[in-house]
């Protein structure tokens, strides 16, 4: 059967900042899904270490006071997630993210803070199969004008996203988007194993990186840099 009718898992963070390297996990979400629809949603509130910014709060919800009043220590929190993460992956069940990269190297740079071991080493190897439906959706209709968050991404593919900035409702819009695409591309998508997709979306991601830093710096910075690894940076 097609990937996407099969069992995947949704994973989002929110976060105190932008930089993976250097910001820290404030919620977290896994939902298991099976076609589509939630079956598990594993939810996590830390006390990150750090002050939750009030810029942040603005976008996920969480004041600093909360997150210190009722959050799990980070040291724990994060190796929760990582166990549960990895647990899925090693099952070969695919992992679906909007914009990978921001969350995996995140997660694993909160790893590497605690003196923990790094996903690909819980793995025994790469990290995958993942699904990136920002990645996906950027490679199948390129030339689409418009922002392509997460919200503006489900409007295009009728995906109901109830809670914006919400872990879990994020992490399932996600797996919804992946669903859709996989359903609408069949050739590109649909029809791939998630070994295959996860393959093809490394060098996707290297063509998008590669055209906007030529734009980039030929429009605005000549020294402008896209990374172009994938599913981490």
């Amino acid at each position: 059967m097609s990937w996407w009718k099969e069992p995947l898992v949704g994973f989002d963070l929110e976060t105190t900042g932008t930089d993976p390297a250097s910001s820290r996990i404030v919620t977290a979400a896994l939902v298991d899904t099976f076609g589509g629809r939630p079956e598990r949603v594993l939810n996590w509130l830390l006390d990150p270490g750090v002050p939750v910014p009030a810029d942040a709060t603005a976008i996920h919800g969480i004041t600093d006071e909360q997150a210190r009043r009722d959050g799990r220590p980070a040291v724990l929190a994060v190796e929760e997630i990582a166990h549960a993460l990895c647990e899925r992956l090693a099952a070969g069940r695919p992992v679906v993210a909007f914009n990978a990269p921001f969350d995996l190297s995140l997660l694993d740079a909160e790893l590497a803070r605690y003196g923990r071991p790094s996903l690909a080493a819980r793995l025994g190897g790469e990290v995958r199969p993942v699904i990136d439906a920002l990645v996906v959706d950027r490679a199948v209709d390129r030339y689409r004008r418009g922002s392509r968050t997460l919200q503006n991404v489900c409007e295009v593919y009728g995906v109901e996203l109830t809670d914006a900035h919400e872990a879990g409702s994020d992490a399932l819009a996600a797996v919804r988007v992946a669903v859709a695409l996989g359903e609408r591309y069949p050739a590109e998508v649909g029809g791939l194993t998630p070994d295959q997709l996860h393959t093809r979306q490394i060098g996707w991601h290297r063509t998008w990186a590669a055209d906007l830093q030529s734009w980039l710096r030929r429009e605005k910075d000549p020294t402008a840099e896209i990374d172009p690894t994938w599913p981490l940076r």
